[in-house]
């Protein structure tokens, strides 16, 4: 069995079991949970972003499969990465991954590789997975890195990968990894987060692709993309955002922030 271990444990979250769980725990309220086509969760240290997250994931019915659009900061790996084998590691355990959905990604979706590169030393997929398995014990995932820009030759291809995913049989969640704009103070940064969350309310490609153009610094523009067309091929109606917040909540500075959303999309 191929494990990957841990990237950020004691980071970005907290390296011992017992510590992990109360953290989660306490991000995860009480809430009625919903079916959901697919959730837009982000990816911070979870001092930062982790309740943002929690919310989200408390809020909806989570399947015991699990696709997670998320990428790689530095961009290595194949444009879409696929670990289609083993398990993802955490301090709370292994989460499997669903070999046979994996394999059918890496049949079905344009561009697919089996590529650990696209994950090795990256957080973007990982720190979803103590939510996921708090959530639900028995989860299962598939990682999807999709270390792209919005070029014009890559737009198609996220495209496809959605649409691509909307056709496999099964019951999925698919999860969008993302912060939203980095590094401006907190009004620029809260102006800038509407543009893209106004983009995924209404599951708008286009809009989304204008406000990054327009210099918003969100870094997964890619699952976006591809989740927007997934959402929209599997009949969404459109997001509907559970929290926003900003990293100012957490550290005070109001000069330097980095926006977060956690939406659902039905």
């Amino acid at each position: 069995m191929t494990v990957r271990p841990p990237a950020v444990a004691g980071t970005f979250y907290p390296a011992q079991a017992a510590a992990l769980r109360r953290e989660v725990v306490a991000a995860m309220p009480s809430f009625p949970r919903e079916r959901a086509v697919a959730v837009v969760v982000p990816h911070a240290g979870y001092a930062y972003s982790g309740r943002v997250a929690g919310e989200t994931f408390a809020r909806v019915e989570i399947p015991r499969d699990v696709v997670l659009l998320c990428f790689h900061h530095r961009g290595h790996g194949a444009p879409v990465a696929v670990w289609g084998r083993g398990a993802w590691s955490t301090p709370l355990g292994e989460v499997p991954v669903q070999e046979a959905l994996a394999a059918e990604i890496l049949r079905s979706v344009p561009g697919a590789q089996a590529d650990p590169r696209g994950h090795l030393q990256e957080h973007s997929g990982e720190v979803q997975l103590p939510f996921l398995q708090v959530a639900r014990p028995d989860v299962r995932v598939v990682p999807v890195a999709l270390s792209t820009g919005l070029d014009e030759a890559s737009v198609p291809l996220l495209r496809g990968v959605g649409t691509a995913l909307a056709g496999l049989a099964g019951d999925f969640l698919v999860v969008v990894s993302t912060d939203l704009n980095h590094y401006e103070d907190q009004l620029t940064t809260l102006e800038k987060d509407r543009r893209v969350i106004d983009a995924l309310e209404r599951l708008d490609e286009a809009a989304l692709r204008a406000a990054v153009e327009g210099g918003v610094t969100m870094c997964g523009a890619a699952p976006a993309v591809a989740g927007i067309a997934y959402a929209k091929a599997r009949g969404a109606r459109g997001g509907r955002v559970v929290r926003h917040a900003t990293s100012a909540e957490a550290a005070g500075d109001t000069e330097q922030v980095v926006g977060y959303v956690g939406m659902i999309i039905t």
